[in-house]
């Protein structure tokens, strides 16, 4: 007998990605939601309170409450469960575990009072939840979310393994249990791919600047990175302020980003420096670079050791004469 596994997303806005539960919006904007359902703080109105922001000392428990409404003509069953956060490998975006997965912060500390949620049609639930910090906890941020788990396994895929798909939606938590709290980050791996044509000024180089961030810190940071390049004689090549930054790099995550550099020089030498702030921190890594046109180089050598060969020749010949 064939099992029917199934793929858990989270819809929020646009965002959709397949094995973890996504939660695509910013600080400060409006409840999560998917169109069928939206998840949020308990407030006077929808999305009032898009978001929980709370703070406690190690070994305290808080109270609050979240609503989920749905916007359908048709009940809606939910799984309620608490979720820790992290940043995605693709891009960094904000994404929390699935319901199977071990919850370790945030997630492992959330209990509903309702695990399991029946919403009527155009309507909205309001439950109590505890979040019970751990007398052990460390200082810092340990964000996380609730997350509305839709009971139904709608079809999916047109491949030969049979395959499910169940939507999420979740109201972000950001906790923070009070204590020493530590910026830190880090710029690490930092490589550059140059792409030139065998015969200079036939096309345009490119390079691909890899690099990596990570917030070795226990507070979340809102990162912006500068790459500047710099050539002979101090020259400067590239002074780019780098856009798709996650907006939001978590505790003790780290994640890896490219750039494109189109343009890059063809023939030069010189330092490429890619700059990490945030509040409190400051960080850099450099590489070098030495950008020759190989096959122009190779032609020049040739050339110069055939032009040093009939040099000796004729050297050899008068002497002999």
């Amino acid at each position: 007998m064939r099992t029917k596994p199934y793929v858990l997303l989270l819809s929020t806005l646009s965002t959709l990605s397949a094995l973890v539960v996504l939660l695509g919006l910013a600080p400060g904007a409006r409840a999560a939601e998917n169109g069928e359902w939206a998840v949020y703080p308990a407030a006077s109105k929808l999305g009032g309170r898009p978001y929980f922001y709370l703070s406690a000392d190690p070994g305290t428990t808080l109270t609050d409450r979240v609503t989920v409404a749905n916007k359908t003509a048709a009940p809606l069953t939910f799984r309620l469960y608490g979720a820790d956060a992290y940043n995605t490998d693709r891009d960094g975006g904000f994404a929390v575990r699935t319901q199977k997965e071990r919850q370790t912060g945030a997630g492992a500390w959330i209990r509903p009072g309702r695990t399991r949620v029946t919403v009527p049609a155009r309507s909205a639930v309001t439950v109590p939840y505890t979040l019970t910090v751990p007398a052990d906890a460390d200082p810092g941020d340990h964000p996380g979310a609730l997350v509305a788990l839709d009971e139904r396994i709608a079809p999916g895929g047109d491949g030969a393994v049979a395959m499910g798909v169940q939507r999420a939606v979740g109201a972000r938590v950001y906790l923070r249990v009070n204590g020493p709290t530590v910026p830190a980050l880090a710029v690490e791996d930092l490589t550059l791919d140059q792409d030139r044509p065998l015969v200079p000024g036939s096309r345009t180089s490119t390079a691909l600047v890899s690099y990596t961030l990570y917030n070795r810190g226990n507070v979340t940071l809102n990162p912006q990175v500068v790459l500047k390049a710099r050539g002979l004689f101090g020259r400067t090549l590239l002074d780019r302020d780098l856009a798709g930054i996650p907006a939001e790099l978590l505790p003790r995550q780290k994640i890896r980003l490219t750039e494109r550099w189109t343009g890059s020089p063809q023939l030069d030498w010189g330092d490429l420096t890619l700059t990490a702030t945030a509040k409190d921190v400051r960080e850099s890594g450099t590489v070098s670079f030495l950008a020759l046109p190989w096959f122009a180089a190779a032609v020049l050598v040739a050339g110069g050791a055939a032009g040093l060969f009939g040099l000796r020749i004729r050297r050899r010949r008068a002497l002999s004469a």
